[in-house]
């Protein structure tokens, strides 16, 4: 994908949390920007849907879990479905990142959410494999 044109934002997806992160592709470095607790769909839809229109991004990146050797798992089919969901909303493009040692990166303490921060980590792959 051409990486010509400014700011991104980067979503860690789970069943309770998104994490959001956001990164533009002058400096190449990706931040964390926030963590959406929405209970619901629509919430959590509305939520990125008011983050986009904040940050005018020309693309957004989504984390993808496998298994260590490769393997899909549920949340894999999930993370692909969110990507899919956001594409048809949105109408941008969605890359798919694979996410498989972004989690082993970061460490939280207990209570600690660190959504965010996955985020940022996937973002700052995306730009690390794209040069």
């Amino acid at each position: 994908m051409n990486l010509s044109g400014g700011t991104l934002l980067a979503f860690d997806f789970g069943l309770k949390r998104i994490g959001v992160a956001v990164g533009n592709t002058v400096t190449r470095n990706a931040s964390p920007h926030k963590i959406i607790h929405a209970p619901t769909n629509d919430g959590k839809f509305a939520e990125i849907a008011a983050l986009i229109s904040e940050w005018q991004p020309f693309c957004l990146v989504v984390g993808v879990p496998r298994h260590p050797d490769g393997a899909e798992h549920e949340m894999t089919v999930r993370c692909r479905r969110f990507a899919n969901q956001l594409n048809g909303r949105y109408n941008l493009p969605v890359v798919q990142v694979d996410e498989r040692y972004s989690s082993a990166i970061l460490q939280a303490g207990q209570g600690e959410y660190i959504d965010d921060a996955s985020a940022a980590v996937i973002l700052q792959q995306y730009f690390d494999e794209n040069p």
